[in-house]
């Protein structure tokens, strides 16, 4: 996870390797869960730490306390940091490795700002410091996000896109027992203008889903509120699952 996380995060900046003293095969968990974020998880592929045996680094990051000890002093590491993170296959939690995979991307976050600061500043370069949050969308405020999920309808809204994936008009006011169409299309449009949710046209429908680009952060506040709170929208599932001709849907590529 943390392999693909840099990669996206800072791909154009670092070659980004990963390994472990008893590697095993990828967890399927760990895949769902970067393609959940919309991260590229097609070649990973678990490696033994020996596959690097004498290549050099500028970092050597551990993740756990075990690999920490057995990696203490990694021979030509410019630098060694030590992180410990719960093994996600044996955390508790009903999203181990959703909540593992929101605390490395919080930490390579974090990683990324404090070295590239340490660069510009090593460097002697006076230029402001980029932030270097991922999927940052243009005008994305944090504060219209916040504000956009609290109302219970935009807030279930972004739940039921969540676990569907793709809902219109129609499913969300049958979901939610709601007859006031301009009500419901007033609330999805807060949720457009925040730049949380996207629109497409298919046939008569408009479709509606997370925004793809929406920062992983965010990503995350959605998916974590949805997967810990299912019962919220326990009545809502249900009424779609009941709906009767819900319309047709394409690809959601197009």
């Amino acid at each position: 996870m943390a392999e693909a996380l840099l990669r996206h995060k800072a791909g154009d900046k670092y070659d980004v390797y990963s390994a472990g003293t008893q590697p095993n095969t990828v967890d399927p968990r760990t895949i769902d869960s970067l393609e959940k974020f919309g991260l590229d998880a097609g070649n990973l592929v678990a490696k033994n730490i020996k596959v690097f045996e004498g290549q050099a680094f500028d970092y050597v990051i551990t993740l756990c306390d075990k690999a920490n000890n057995e990696c203490r002093s990694y021979p030509n590491a410019v630098k060694q940091l030590a992180w410990d993170f719960p093994d996600p296959k044996e955390r508790s939690g009903s999203t181990p490795f959703s909540t593992t995979l929101n605390e490395l991307n919080n930490r390579l976050s974090m990683f990324l700002l404090v070295e590239e600061k340490n660069i510009s500043i090593s460097s002697g370069a006076t230029e402001k410091l980029v932030n270097t949050q991922d999927d940052q969308l243009n005008g994305f405020e944090p504060l219209s996000f916040y504000k956009s999920l609290t109302d219970e309808i935009r807030l279930k809204t972004l739940m039921l896109t969540h676990y569907h994936g793709e809902l219109c008009v129609c499913e969300l006011m049958q979901a939610m027992d709601e007859d006031s169409q301009p009500k419901m299309s007033r609330n999805l449009a807060v949720l457009k203008k925040a730049k949380v949710i996207t629109d497409r046209k298919h046939g008569q429908w408009v479709f509606y889903r997370i925004t793809p680009e929406l920062p992983l952060w965010a990503k995350s506040v959605i998916a974590q509120t949805t997967e810990n709170n299912i019962p919220m929208i326990s009545n809502e599932l249900q009424r779609l699952a009941n709906m009767q001709n819900r319309p047709d849907r394409a690809s959601f590529c197009k």
